[in-house]
């Protein structure tokens, strides 16, 4: 993520929303919130001396809150011309929870439509042959979905080879192998798609010895 995509993150709201995580008490996280707005009110040089006339704590108490931030890593005091004091390292931990918090709602999100697609799935099969799926099949299943192909479809493939009397999932995988390549070409000219059955669903039915439905 670039730098003005990290200025653009409300860094006071995640503060409140992580507060916990970080392990900080009511009165750090109100010191840090303190901080942060006189920051951006443009003051560079913020001590327990000024936070302590807009806070009900006295100097002392703000100093050693200060020197635990310090230690924690949470704040710092950037040296040059003139001092000033930096949230920085605060910073840099509540985006690295922002970054992982997202990345868990795209996980679960993504596992939501993957289940989903999956349920879609078996269900059409199940509707048009038989109460139950075995084991194998429903793994044919989830790696044509892991291969890229869409529930719909999967859908459409298997009862396309129903309409023409064959009733394997060879020939479901053969017709959407077909299907890839052909829109490959479409819009490539090029293809990389073996027309050849998937061998490893291939050898996976042979050894579950459990052939759908005879052609």
């Amino acid at each position: 993520m670039s730098n003005s995509q990290m200025d653009a993150i409300d860094y006071r709201y995640l503060l409140i929303e992580h507060y916990k995580k970080l392990r900080l008490s009511e009165n750090e996280l109100c010191v840090l919130l303190l901080i942060q707005q006189l920051l951006q009110q443009k003051n560079t040089l913020v001590t327990p001396d000024l936070l302590a006339m807009k806070m009900n704590l006295d100097v002392k108490e703000i100093d050693k809150i200060f020197v635990a931030l310090i230690e924690r890593g949470l704040l710092q005091f950037d040296t040059g011309k003139k001092i000033k004091v930096s949230l920085k390292p605060l910073n840099k931990k509540l985006f690295k929870l922002f970054q992982e918090e997202m990345a868990q709602d795209l996980e679960e999100r993504n596992n939501k439509e993957k289940a989903s697609e999956i349920d879609k799935v078996q269900k059409a099969f199940v509707a048009e042959f038989k109460p139950e799926l075995s084991p194998f099949e429903k793994q044919s299943i989830n790696d044509w979905l892991a291969s890229g192909y869409k529930a719909d479809e999967i859908i459409d493939a298997m009862r396309e080879c129903l309409s023409k009397g064959k009733k394997t999932f060879k020939s479901i995988d053969e017709l959407l192998v077909k299907w890839r390549k052909r829109d490959d070409i479409e819009k490539t000219g090029v293809s990389s798609v073996n027309d050849k059955w998937d061998k490893n669903i291939e050898e996976t039915l042979k050894i579950a010895k459990a052939k759908w439905i005879d052609d």
